[in-house]
Parts: structure tokens; C-alpha cells; sequence
């Protein structure tokens, strides 16, 4: 009889060990971001036509095969940026001011953490445009769909 009870307790601590174990690994894989995301949770809405400009830089080969803040997984070759307030999923026309190459991405991830800066493209994206060297560019973005 007291086999039973000592097989529930073994049992329970296998579970508490996951449980630890699994919010180990979310933390190491997790999302791209600072602790203090209060201000980059709030959206805004946004209008197919607006544009804004302002510095732009890219992220990659850190973040690659991670989660973003949308819970997509990163593929720094993709069209993709982050966005403090967009809404996930909003494409953007990008072009560098300093080139006028453009090209067209979706929102997946929150950021940049730089304040003097509006977007961290992917490097495809970067690449396309012709940021990667200069690594930090002036750009104008343009919404194009809110979804």
C-alpha cells in the first residue's frame, strides 16, 4: 500500500521538473524582445496610404529560427520587419531614401529597441535595399494593406 502513494509522489516531481524545464527552454527560444514591452504592446490603427519616415536598421543571424513577438518563426531571409505599434501583419513599402531601392514587407516582430530608429528590417529585406553595408539608413515606409 505504500508503494502507490510513493509512485504519485515520484510522479508529480517528473511533472514539476518538466514544467521547469519547458519554461527554461520558452525563455532561451523565445521571443525577441526586452522585459519591458508595456509601450510596444499597444497598436495603432493604421490606413492603407500613410507613410512615415525615419531610421531603419536590420536584425538576423542572433535572431534566426526564434520566435518573433507575433509567435511566427524568424527567417532572416524573409520580406519581413518589426514595428513598435503596427499591427501584425501589415505591409509596408520600404524604400532607402539614400538609394530609392525599395521593397515590400510584413510586420512579425516588435522593435527596433533603439528609439532613434522606426524599423529593423530582416537582412533579406536589408539586403534588397541596399542597407546591410551601412547597417542604419533613412527610410520612407508606406502602408499598403493593414492585414
Amino acid at each position: 500500500m505504500m508503494k502507490l502513494p510513493l509512485v504519485i509522489v515520484l510522479d508529480l516531481l517528473v511533472l514539476m521538473g518538466c514544467a521547469g524545464l519547458n519554461k527554461k527552454i520558452s525563455q532561451r527560444q523565445g521571443f525577441n524582445r526586452p522585459q519591458n514591452m508595456q509601450k510596444f504592446y499597444k497598436t495603432k490603427s493604421v490606413k492603407p496610404g500613410e507613410e512615415f519616415k525615419g531610421k531603419a536598421s536590420y536584425y538576423g543571424p542572433g535572431f534566426h529560427g526564434k520566435l518573433t513577438a507575433s509567435g511566427e518563426v524568424y527567417d532572416q531571409n524573409a520580406m519581413t520587419c518589426a514595428h513598435k505599434t503596427l499591427p501584425f501583419q501589415t505591409k509596408l513599402l520600404v524604400t532607402n531614401l539614400s538609394n530609392q531601392k525599395s521593397v515590400e514587407v510584413v510586420v512579425t516582430d516588435r522593435g527596433p529597441y533603439k528609439d532613434d530608429r522606426i524599423l529593423d528590417l530582416s537582412v533579406g529585406a536589408a539586403k534588397k535595399i541596399g542597407l546591410i553595408e551601412a547597417g542604419v539608413a533613412k527610410v520612407s515606409a508606406k502602408i499598403i494593406s493593414d492585414k
